[in-house]
């Protein structure tokens, strides 16, 4: 499962399609080797980092509706919108969600979450074959909206393996709350950056056009 959110991920960010209801620029552009790039989706692209360490301020529910905006406008097959999504930003119920990880007895999981603030946990509908990748669109429209408002973010694999594997799953996904019929597929991290990773390299050998 963990391989196949990852690639899927990946393969996103050729995807990514203008997130026009976001009235917000980029803040942010540290790329280098690059021609003349002044369109602001494309600046946006090259300035999202994944962010592994966040500020504890407080994502403003405000700023959150617009970036889950911006998600659910992602281009979806059939338009079945085959997700669910429910955001976590109260301290208490992440808390909760991470002490019902820690009692599975595998150890301290917490750190899986990677301190942000906020977090999205996307479910998928089990009854569409394709539902994985509208989930992937949904997220990465997520993210490139939230670093044009200068918030970062993160989606992550590893807290969807240690929930469904848990003891305590059931727990765990009557806190979320998702719809018979959906499975937990991704978990996406918001907050403000603590860190400014640079960009890693990218093998553009593995995109070429076939004539």
């Amino acid at each position: 499962m963990k391989q196949f959110i990852a690639i899927t991920c990946c393969l996103l960010l050729t995807a990514f399609i203008s997130c026009e209801n976001c009235n917000t620029c980029a803040t942010m552009c540290s790329c280098e080797g690059r021609t003349d790039i002044s369109n602001k989706v494309v600046e946006t692209i090259m300035a999202r980092r994944s962010i592994r360490n966040y500020k504890q301020i407080p994502v403003s529910r405000d700023t959150m509706q617009q970036i889950l905006l911006c998600g659910i406008n992602a281009p979806n097959g059939q338009n079945k919108q085959s997700w669910e999504v429910r955001v976590v930003d109260n301290e208490v119920v992440m808390k909760a969600i991470m002490n019902a990880l820690d009692e599975g007895g595998k150890g301290d999981l917490s750190s899986c979450f990677r301190g942000a603030p906020v977090m999205a946990f996307i479910a998928r509908d089990l009854s569409y074959d394709f539902s994985a990748y509208d989930c992937g669109l949904l997220a990465q429209n997520m993210m490139l909206s939230a670093t044009s408002m200068g918030v970062g973010s993160i989606c992550l694999g590893s807290p969807v393996r240690f929930i469904l594997d848990s003891p305590n799953r059931d727990k765990i996904l009557s806190m979320l709350g998702f719809s018979e019929g959906y499975e937990l597929s991704l978990c996406v991290g918001f907050g403000y950056a603590n860190e400014t990773p640079e960009a890693k390299p990218r093998n553009v050998d593995k995109v070429r056009f076939v004539d």
